[in-house]
């Protein structure tokens, strides 16, 4: 059952997948994110089915923001493509969104949540993440290319 929350400048966070609008994130990450460029509307719809997703939507219904969690939903996540639109910057959406993500019912008793940011680590550090611990253990397979490869 979806949850959702007002912020006090009248914006909701939401959960409900009916609510999302999905061309409209596709444009943010592939267009606009550093970290998804060019990434294509099927695997983009395909990442967005398979995770718990929220957003943040404007008094008159426009979708303002987003965060996507890849979870089990029992003892690990990564959060992930969190984005709040330019026109709704300013408005403490990044706040919300990040306390959304702490309080939902899904996202508790975790081991262990990840994230990679490449500017944000004041806003998330006053919600618990630190710099990654043991860092010597993990390994990646990492393919920066791939979607842009082959088209």
């Amino acid at each position: 059952m979806p949850t959702e929350t007002r912020t006090d400048t009248g914006y909701i966070v939401s959960d409900d997948p009916a609510r999302f609008d999905l061309p409209l994130a596709h444009r943010w990450i592939s267009e606009q994110s550093y970290w998804g460029k060019q990434i294509p509307y099927l695997t983009f719809a395909t990442a967005i089915r398979n995770s718990l997703t929220f957003a943040a939507y404007a008094p008159d219904g426009e979708m303002a923001a987003m965060a996507r969690v890849v979870t089990d939903r029992a003892t690990f996540g990564w959060l992930c493509d969190v984005f709040v639109d330019e026109a709704h910057r300013g408005r403490g959406l990044g706040k919300a969104l990040m306390a959304y993500f702490k309080a939902h019912p899904d996202l508790q008793g975790f081991r262990r949540m990840h994230l990679a940011t490449a500017d944000a680590h004041d806003l998330y550090r006053q919600f618990g993440f630190t710099d990654l611990t043991g860092a010597d253990r993990w390994m990646e397979i990492r393919d920066p290319d791939v979607y842009t490869r082959g088209r």
